[in-house]
């Protein structure tokens, strides 16, 4: 009743599932993912237990194939359960009981796997493996091309109703002090997928890193144009003089934290540059379009 994929960015160090399915809060349920170990996604009957004990294999150096048989061997329901893994070397293993509902099946290739179960046909997975090694993007956008392509391709047969996607990274989480980079679920919407998708760009948004070449100075011009939007929020209440000064700077600080977007803004290093991605979302939100 869920379409998967499991996978691993070499060059990312990064390791993550996406997942859709006609089932309540589905993130709950399948993905499981810890950076330098692998991920696993369990579905069709889930043994959630195959997550945390997968994830705790692979960790001790197993193999994606060899933690797959060492969980299925000792499963007496193995028949009804599906199974997709990735290791920290990013080999991927997969696994389709005999007893899943149709249309059921798995495809592997290099550094990921897709599986599901009830699905419209074949072609669902097919379409994710095509989307996600042609996507371009870090990891995050890779699958989640690879879980658009699944849902427009049919899907699950029965409908939709959740969809999640959770990546790790050593070091990689908020703060800096755990690997949970990004951890997102929609987990009950008429078009899951789809919301999914712009949670991941909001994702992006509030935490990713300013590219140099997003860098804009901060001139009069732009200060004048700030100084507008804030007093129209009523953050700013002083002269609208194009002054980059402490009452501007103070007003812009509440601004940012207001809306989540200090991760872009550092305010301890005194900027005299505005991340390009801000100021669009700034000006779409508040101001000039």
């Amino acid at each position: 009743m869920t379409f998967s994929i499991v996978a691993y960015d070499p060059d990312e160090e990064a390791w993550g599932v996406a997942v859709a399915s006609k089932f309540l809060a589905v993130g709950a349920a399948v993905p499981w993912v810890r950076a330098g170990a692998g991920a696993v996604a369990t579905q069709s009957y889930a043994k959630i237990s195959f997550g945390t004990d997968g994830l705790g294999m692979m960790a001790t150096g197993m193999s994606a194939e060899e933690t797959l048989q060492r969980l299925l061997e000792a499963d007496p329901g193995q028949a009804t359960r599906q199974v997709g893994i990735v290791d920290s070397h990013g080999r991927a293993a997969a696994h389709t009981g005999t007893e899943c509902n149709a249309w059921a099946g798995h495809r592997i290739g290099v550094g990921f796997a897709c599986q599901g179960n009830i699905l419209t046909g074949g072609e669902v997975l097919e379409a994710m493996a095509t989307a996600y090694m042609s996507a371009q993007g870090e990891l995050a956008d890779r699958l989640m091309a690879a879980l658009l392509a699944g849902d427009q391709a049919g899907g699950d047969r029965r409908g939709r109703q959740s969809a999640a996607i959770y990546v790790a990274r050593i070091d990689g989480g908020y703060g800096g002090d755990n690997d949970r980079y990004l951890d997102l679920r929609v987990d009950d919407d008429p078009d899951p997928v789809n919301r999914l998708e712009g949670m991941v760009s909001l994702h992006h948004l509030y935490f990713g890193e300013t590219r140099p070449q997003d860098r804009i100075e901060i001139n009069e011009a732009l200060v004048r144009e700030l100084q507008v939007l804030m007093a129209g929020q009523g953050y700013y209440s002083g002269v609208i003089n194009g002054a980059w000064d402490d009452v501007t700077r103070t007003a812009f600080d509440k601004l940012i934290g207001t809306e989540n977007l200090e991760e872009r803004w550092r305010t301890t290093d005194a900027p005299t540059h505005i991340d390009r991605v801000v100021l669009a979302y700034l000006r779409g939100r508040f101001g000039k379009k």
